[in-house]
């Protein structure tokens, strides 16, 4: 019986990492996709010894790099997952979004989720298999970062068009939508406000930000069998973010039990 793989991009990063551990519970394999080889390198050693976690040095956005680690992917056993887990995000404003700034994360954030896609469909076909894009409540609503999150509202509706058109397949197809979550990226802007998890918490109604656990357990429902009859859905794990703001009702309310 052949090993069940999944492929997690962006792999190096904070959420990625997280997801590779979580999936590895349920796959025998994760390759982990990452531009940074050496970085994925330093993941794969961390999370354990032997052939459980294989890293892959790729560029996502390159349609000939993506069919290498098909390539690469299809030689380990059955993809059973992909993650397209791989993204980023550039100018805060529209006023400070220039045409360049705008390609490259639709590039990363949209397009390069087609290219993974495409490269391993028939993979995914032969596995019965699920592709879980990690999109973000960015898609759903205004909370700056506008290239980023045009891309990502495309990723939502590529995400329903996978649903659709590959369904009598066999193939799901899921996206989980992360509020914030405490990454090395968020680290970067409490360096120059201490009180940015502080100031973020408030508009949450768990009162608490996300862990990247929390988006990697959304992932592996999503890619596991209890999740069966599951496809064309957007997941949020936002500890509330999109469900409403408490103080925001309360002065609507004018109630104390916001």
């Amino acid at each position: 019986m052949k090993k069940t793989v999944a492929i997690v991009t962006g792999a190096a990063g904070d959420i990625g990492r997280a997801i590779a551990a979580r999936l590895a519970e349920d796959h025998d394999a994760v390759l982990l996709v990452d531009i940074d080889l050496a970085a994925a390198e330093n993941v794969a050693r961390e999370l354990g010894a032997g052939d459980r976690y294989i890293a892959h040095g790729c560029d996502v956005t390159s349609e000939a790099s993506v069919a290498e680690m098909a390539r690469r992917a299809a030689s380990l056993g059955a993809v059973k997952t992909l993650v397209n887990n791989a993204g980023a995000a550039r100018a805060v404003s529209l006023h400070d979004t220039t045409p360049e700034i705008w390609r490259m994360d639709n590039a990363l954030n949209l397009e390069a989720a087609f290219l993974c896609f495409r490269a391993v469909e028939s993979l995914l076909e032969a596995s019965k298999g699920s592709v879980i894009n990690i999109a973000s409540v960015n898609g759903m609503y205004v909370f700056g970062h506008p290239a980023y999150s045009a891309a990502k509202a495309g990723l939502l509706h590529l995400t329903r068009l996978i649903a659709v058109e590959y369904g009598k397949l066999g193939i799901r197809s899921n996206a989980v939508a992360p509020g914030t979550v405490r990454t090395q990226a968020w680290e970067a802007r409490a360096a120059a406000n201490p009180n940015v998890f502080e100031e973020a918490r408030r508009w949450y109604p768990l009162q608490r930000v996300v862990d990247t656990k929390d988006v990697a357990n959304a992932v592996a429902f999503l890619a596991g069998p209890q999740a069966s009859a599951i496809t064309g859905v957007c997941l949020p794990v936002d500890c509330g973010l999109t469900a409403g703001q408490a103080e925001l009702a309360r002065t609507f309310s004018q109630s104390e039990h916001y």
